[in-house]
């Protein structure tokens, strides 16, 4: 691929086309990771799950993506396998090999006789579920250290904002794909603990979806080797070889690391439950129903995969409002955009019409947009060349702890808000309130 020769010292200035390919198998992740977190609460309701033991099944995926992670970055660190790519491509194949074959089987849940509400249905769903994340997290952490690994601080918002633009259309398709599939006459309704069609057939074009896009970016991007990588860094070949031990890495963090990690932990603690009780919440306030088999509670999974597109659209559109926001505002940017994210949590409390929530998801992507702007490219702006793949992949613990933290302890917090998946959505709205208010402890600092 083209690249122009380099501006200065440290990393080349890349073409536009290869910050695109390097990104560009995100989508496909993408559309995955967004399949799962918008389908698998009505998939479990579904086959029969108790709205009360939901958080169970949500701590899969932060749980895998906690451990998962930082593996794929400590050994991505020390791999070079040419013939599969490079550092960070082999991890990406592996990773949707194995999702492609577990988003066939997930939707199939209730399809194998095990009976409405069985252990074996709900079993055979978490486990799933949970080898989904692994390999989606396998896959798309390659492409978070490729920006780290190539692109150098003057195309990095740039680049991460095409991974953002990407990782949102990704996330439209799959949100509106149900939707869609049911538009086009493939059947939204199915007998008792069976999940219908429409969903199915969404996870198979999701896989397909991944494939493609996917080996993209494995056949048109070319790594660097480690001499090549070492020089541009300003490191040795050793310096990623030696240590790398996750405490001492932890203790010798650049403080912006800890500061987003504590705006990160509010942000995803409130979009844990958005994700969780979103299908539940509007089929209560709107389809008046808590009966997952009916046909009402079906087409409220179907409009919360559109307000899920919504929000990904607006995410889009405000990631470009954003990247125009010069660097001594970057904060309030990022402040502004939780808050109105904060409003827009609270006010799914009060709306009972399909087609008023839109404006509550509009500002939910907002918040959204922020979220996927900022964190990164502060902690890699920070970071050296050395352990760059292993500190990604510890950094993705700002996003799986708040997850499971907010799962355990949903399993007080939802008696305590009255069984109400509704009322959930105004302790996301608090929760993100007080992420726009830790945003003031960041400082940006860049690596020397």
């Amino acid at each position: 691929m083209s690249q122009e020769k380099p501006a200065g010292a440290g990393l080349p200035t890349l073409s536009k086309s290869t910050i695109w390919m390097i990104n560009f198998g995100f989508l496909g992740v993408q559309t995955a990771f967004t399949l799962q977190s918008s389908q698998m609460s009505r998939i479990f309701q579904t086959i029969g799950a108790d709205p009360n033991n939901l958080g169970w099944f949500f701590i899969l995926p932060p749980l895998m993506g906690l451990v998962v992670q930082p593996i794929v970055g400590y050994y991505s660190d020390r791999t070079w396998a040419p013939k599969l790519g490079g550092r960070r491509l082999p991890y990406l194949l592996l990773g949707m090999i194995v999702a492609v074959i577990v988003m066939l089987l997930l939707p199939n849940s209730g399809s194998f006789g095990f009976g409405y509400g069985s252990l074996a249905a709900l079993w055979f769903g978490a486990i799933t579920v949970a080898f989904l994340d692994l390999s989606s997290n396998v896959a798309m952490q390659p492409f978070k250290m490729m920006v780290g690994d190539m692109v150098n601080d003057d195309q990095k918002s740039y680049a991460y904002g095409i991974q953002s633009f990407l990782s949102n259309t990704g996330a439209v398709l799959a949100a509106i794909f149900p939707f869609l599939f049911t538009w086009f006459g493939v059947k939204n309704i199915a007998p008792k603990g069976v999940v219908p069609d429409s969903v199915k057939v969404a996870f198979y074009v999701g896989a397909a979806l991944l494939v493609i896009t996917s080996l993209f970016t494995v056949f048109r991007v070319h790594e660097y080797d480690p001499a090549t990588y070492a020089k541009y860094h300003g490191i040795t070949e050793e310096d990623n070889k030696e240590g790398g031990n996750w405490v001492t890495l932890l203790k010798t963090a650049p403080k912006a690391f800890w500061t987003v990690t504590l705006v990160q932990f509010f942000c995803w603690f409130a979009f844990q439950y958005l994700w969780t009780y979103s299908a539940g919440a509007i089929a209560k306030n709107v389809w008046d129903t808590t009966n997952a088999t009916s046909a009402g509670y079906q087409a409220a999974g179907n409009w919360y995969g559109v307000l899920a597109a919504v929000q990904s659209i607006a995410a889009v559109v405000w990631s470009y409002v954003l990247a125009k926001v010069p660097n001594k505002y970057h904060k309030l940017g990022y402040a502004g955009s939780l808050l109105l994210g904060a409003f827009g949590f609270i006010s799914v409390f009060f709306i009972h019409d399909q087609w008023t929530l839109i404006i509550s998801y509009i500002l939910v992507g907002i918040a959204w947009a922020g979220m996927n702007t900022y964190p990164l490219t502060i902690v890699t702006n920070a970071l050296s060349g050395k352990h760059m793949g292993t500190y990604l992949g510890l950094f993705n613990g700002s996003i799986c702890l708040p997850q499971i933290v907010a799962s355990l302890l949903s399993f007080a917090l939802f008696p305590l808000f009255g069984h109400s998946q509704v009322n959930m959505f105004i302790l996301g709205g608090i929760v993100l309130a007080l992420g726009a208010l830790s945003v003031g402890t960041i400082k940006e600092t860049y690596a020397e």
